[in-house]
Formats: structure tokens, C-alpha cells, sequence
């Protein structure tokens, strides 16, 4: 014996109503539509399925456990409008987002946060990844976005870029450090103390590398790596190391008296910070609701980081050797 579903929903309708009317009506169909498929559902089972002469109308045994049935696929047909309309509008859905580990630690998490104080149900998945890696899981659908910093080399056609933040980095330091009380500096003094190496495969190992080729530096003395943000941070704000972060990785600390900024020019990379997006990919309001929060935190963030920027007295150009001094 096969039953028609629609037919149990139409009995679900009526017993939740109490009337074939009242039951059509909340279906959006007519009384003499709703009447005719009890009657065949009665003479489909070859039972009845009300009690004769009750009003408001009252299930029969079987029709109470026929009913129960409809009424689960009439709430699973609400909950799929349900679903498909918070879909459409934005307001549910799972994120998938990559990007560079401290990027994402220092500063994009503090936005998811902020996002999802206003979007609650939506689910957002994190994860890391350096340049090649983020196009590779993007190419695969693995994520949706990716937040990184990119150089003036133009992705694949397959790909969009959405500039967020312009490169900048500087030379980091604990509070209270000794480089803090020079009024001027010179290459020796950074080569005195030891360094923090960046984490392999990220952007600024090519900087490191830039700044010590500007400043006719041979080598530092690395003493730390492979480090999170956060160890780095609190690494570097327990001794006298130094480190080269990201301005807005360090800004993200401001107010913690654990690490602060050498007020002197380094060379700076021709990078921006940006989310790269696959041009062509399955629709995901959540996803574009996202993305537009992320941009307009970041134009909030430009304007104070470049306000706290101008706030520092900064260095007369990069560091000079001792003779020319």
C-alpha cells in the first residue's frame, strides 16, 4: 500500500485545525479539495479516520497515528521555506574562511566576533593557509574567501581581489626596551639583540630578508621561530628580542603594555591586504553579508591605524652605520 504524503499533510491540517475548512484554509486550498482526499484516504486504508457527528472533528485511532505522520512532514515543509528563505536573505548559512595565521588571529577574528553578534546563526569556519595554499583550497571549494596579502602579481582570471589594507610593517619591541630610549639608532644596535624569525612560507620572511639586504646585514641572531602570534608576543614582550609584525597585527595589542612599536623606517613591502574570492561558485548570501562587514571593519580600522601612524615620531629614514652617523 502506497500513501500519497500530501494526503497526510491535508489530515494533519484538519486535525490541528479541528474543522476541513479551518484545515484548507491554512493549507491555501479550497474546503471541497481537502474533503475529497480524506474520503480517499479513508478508502485507501479501508478505514475510518474521524468520528462520526463529533465537532469540532475528532480523529479515530488510526487517524490520530496517520496524523502524527502528516504533521512531522508538514513541519519539515515549514522548516524547508524556513531554510530556503534565511538562505536567500543572509540571515543563516556556514562561512568557510582562510587566511594568514596572523592576520587572522590578530585581527579578523575580532570581526568575526563582531559579525556574528548581529548574524547569530550563521556558522563561521576558520582555518590557515599562506598564499598557495589559499588559491588551492579556494580552486577546490574547500573555503569561500580568503584573507591575504598579496603582491603586485595579478591573479588568475578565475579569481577576484578585494583590497582591504595597504602593506605596512614595523619593528617590534617590548615595553620598557632599551631601544626605546635612544634618540637615534643605528644598524649596530639592532644586530646586538636576537630576532624572531617569521613563521615559514609567510610574507615576511621576503621582508626580513629585503630589510637586512637594505641595511647590509649578512645575518641576525635568530633565537626564536615556528611560533602562534601569541607566543611570538608574549615571547618578545618577556625579553629584549625583536620582531617585524604588521602594523595592524601590533595595533590589535595596543592597550596591553606588553609590546610596542621602534619608531624608525624600514623598507616596506609592495603588498596589500585583501579577500580573494573564486568569480564563479555556488551563491552564498551569508557569505556576501560577511565579506561587506569585513571591508567596512577594515576602512574603520585604515582610518585609526593610519591616525595612531601619524601619532608616532618616527625615525629620519632607515637605520645608518655608525660612519655616517
Amino acid at each position: 500500500m502506497k500513501i500519497d504524503e500530501r494526503h497526510l499533510v491535508q489530515l494533519a491540517a484538519v486535525a490541528e485545525t479541528g474543522g476541513v475548512t479551518e484545515g484548507a484554509a491554512m493549507l491555501g486550498m479550497t474546503q471541497p479539495a481537502v474533503s475529497r482526499t480524506l474520503s480517499m484516504l479513508e478508502r485507501r486504508v479501508g478505514e475510518p479516520l474521524f468520528i462520526p457527528g463529533k465537532r469540532p472533528m475528532q480523529l479515530t485511532p488510526l487517524g490520530q497515528q496517520l496524523a502524527i505522520q502528516g504533521r512531522s512532514i508538514l513541519l519539515a515543509s515549514r522548516k524547508a521555506v524556513d531554510i530556503v528563505r534565511s538562505f536567500q536573505s543572509g540571515t543563516s548559512g556556514r562561512i568557510k574562511v582562510g587566511g594568514v595565521p596572523f592576520f587572522m588571529d590578530a585581527v579578523i577574528s575580532q570581526m568575526i566576533a563582531s559579525f556574528q553578534l548581529k548574524e547569530r546563526d550563521i556558522l563561521v569556519e576558520q582555518s590557515y593557509g599562506n598564499m598557495p595554499d589559499l588559491l588551492n583550497e579556494l580552486e577546490s571549494s574547500q573555503i569561500d574567501m580568503a584573507i591575504t596579502p598579496i603582491g603586485s602579481a595579478e591573479l588568475g582570471a578565475d579569481f577576484e581581489f578585494q583590497p582591504l589594507l595597504p602593506g605596512r610593517n614595523v619593528l617590534t619591541c617590548a615595553v620598557g626596551h632599551p631601544l626605546l630610549r635612544k634618540r637615534t639608532l643605528r644598524i649596530e644596535d639592532i644586530v646586538t639583540y636576537p630576532w624572531v624569525a617569521p613563521l615559514p612560507g609567510s610574507p615576511l620572511v621576503l621582508d626580513l630578508h629585503n630589510i637586512l639586504i637594505t641595511l647590509g646585514i649578512s645575518e641576525l641572531a635568530i633565537r626564536y621561530s615556528g611560533g602562534s602570534l601569541l607566543s611570538v608576543v608574549n615571547y618578545v614582550a618577556s625579553t629584549d628580542a625583536l620582531a617585524i609584525l604588521p602594523h595592524s597585527v601590533v595595533f590589535s595589542f595596543k592597550g596591553q603594555d606588553k609590546i610596542s612599536i621602534v619608531p624608525v623606517d624600514i623598507p616596506q613591502p609592495e603588498r596589500t591586504l585583501g579577500i580573494i574570492t573564486r568569480r564563479k561558485t555556488y551563491p552564498n548570501p551569508a557569505g556576501r553579508k560577511f565579506r561587506d562587514h569585513i571591508v567596512g571593519a577594515f576602512k574603520d580600522l585604515k582610518t585609526i591605524i593610519e591616525r595612531h601612524e601619524k601619532s608616532i615620531v618616527w625615525g629620519q629614514g632607515p637605520f645608518l652605520p655608525e660612519r655616517d652617523r
